[in-house]
């Protein structure tokens, strides 16, 4: 399993990490949804040279151009409602995909704890097709794992990119060991160290679904 973690690069990708991350920016809920977006098309771009290519002929006013241009489109696969930016940014470059949504929460016990509940799914067939498994934050994996394993029921992928923003080492180790033997790429934008007693990544940025779509009671 192939791990690729962005900020370890230097671009301008880590602007829009920097400011997803800072207090002062997230005050603002359309530019936090654009720069995640934004990331999205910047990760579109990179999975995109994964994909199988060939030679195309194109007619142009003056003649024939031969490019070399993707043969197979991918599933968007996200999951909702904090996924949603990311899925666009994604859809925004994949722009011929088709589309997948899963929706996972966290239900609280009277003791504080909490198990991740899949309630929804939507997808098309997933047999031998290239799927994109997004969610912005990978914390501990859990909801990761079982978006996937719901998504299975459609049909078996080809090959899976996981795409999230920010990651804890403990979720990147969870993930890791459980598709050491699959067909799995793992695409982060960063990976911070801790998770707090609630599983939130530390630093992280926060409630990414609040931040994005404002506070849920």
């Amino acid at each position: 399993m192939q791990t690729i973690i962005f900020n370890q690069q230097q671009s301008i990708f880590n602007r829009f990490i920097a400011e997803i991350r800072d207090t002062s920016i997230q005050t603002d809920p359309m530019r936090f949804r654009r720069n995640i977006e934004r990331m999205g098309e910047i990760m579109a771009y990179e999975i995109s040279k994964e994909f199988p290519h060939a030679a195309k002929d194109v007619t142009t006013p003056l003649g024939v151009a031969s490019e070399t241009v993707m043969t197979e489109e991918p599933v968007i696969a996200s999951i909702l409602r904090a996924g949603l930016p990311l899925h666009q940014g994604l859809l925004n470059y994949f722009d011929r995909a088709e589309n997948a949504f899963v929706s996972a929460y966290r239900k609280y016990n009277e003791k504080g704890d909490f198990d991740i509940h899949i309630e929804y799914i939507s997808s098309p067939s997933l047999n031998d097709k290239i799927v994109l498994l997004s969610d912005p934050m990978l914390a501990t994996g859990t909801s990761i794992e079982l978006a996937y394993k719901a998504l299975l029921h459609k049909g078996k992928p080809k090959h899976v990119h996981i795409v999230s923003l920010i990651a804890s080492e403990a979720g990147v180790q969870y993930v890791q060991n459980m598709f050491k033997d699959e067909p799995v790429t793992l695409w982060l934008g960063a990976v911070d160290e801790e998770l707090n007693s609630k599983s939130y990544i530390v630093p992280g940025i926060g409630d990414a679904g609040d931040l994005a779509y404002g506070s849920k009671i």
